[in-house]
């Protein structure tokens, strides 16, 4: 299986760049590649951008890293109860390439964490609405509240019925791909 993982955000000391990094260890059979989202910094999205310029070869490159997965884990960083810019104006982009939807009917890992109790469950709830319409097969959510308090870089998460949680989510994520592995054979 090969996966593609991010954080939906431009910070350097991201959270759930963190989260998303213990994510995909549990999946100890796939290729894992990570997108930095600091390496697709591109104009910001407008239409009169588009028709003067058209896609930025940034967004074509971010898309073909989503072509490539059979699995995508985005961990989403929660600016205003919403998108982060920086994934903004990726998403932006990718979803004016012609002939796509802009996650390319891609299985999703969709994760939000924060440092505060809801754990950035406010941006969770926008993606998980959201991503359908854009290709986007959300199989499995999950958000870990009070990052500080539930995480070690070390451990990950610390705190027992939130790990048994995640690991439940993990699991249908497992059962996913089980039931469907000509998904991943076609793929590859």
């Amino acid at each position: 299986m090969k996966i593609l993982a991010f954080a939906a955000t431009n910070s350097k000391n991201s959270i759930n760049s963190q989260l998303v990094q213990f994510a995909s260890t549990k999946f100890t059979n796939a290729t894992v590649e990570f997108a930095d989202l600091n390496h697709y910094e591109m104009p910001i999205f407008s239409i009169d951008r588009e028709i003067e310029n058209g896609i930025p070869q940034l967004a074509l490159d971010f898309a073909e890293k989503i072509d490539r997965a059979d699995l995508i884990l985005i961990s989403f960083a929660e600016h205003n109860g919403t998108y982060t810019v920086a994934f903004k104006n990726i998403f932006d982009w990718i979803s004016r390439i012609p002939g796509r939807k802009a996650f390319g009917e891609k299985s999703i890992f969709a994760m939000a964490t924060s440092t505060g109790i809801r754990g950035g469950k406010g941006v969770l709830e926008t993606a998980i609405k959201r991503f359908p319409f854009n290709g986007g097969n959300i199989i499995a959510d999950f958000s870990l509240p009070k990052f500080n308090d539930n995480f070690s870089i070390e451990n990950g998460i610390t705190n027992n019925e939130i790990l048994e949680e995640f690991n439940l989510k993990i699991e249908e994520i497992k059962q996913h791909f089980e039931a469907t592995p000509k998904l991943i054979l076609e793929n590859k």
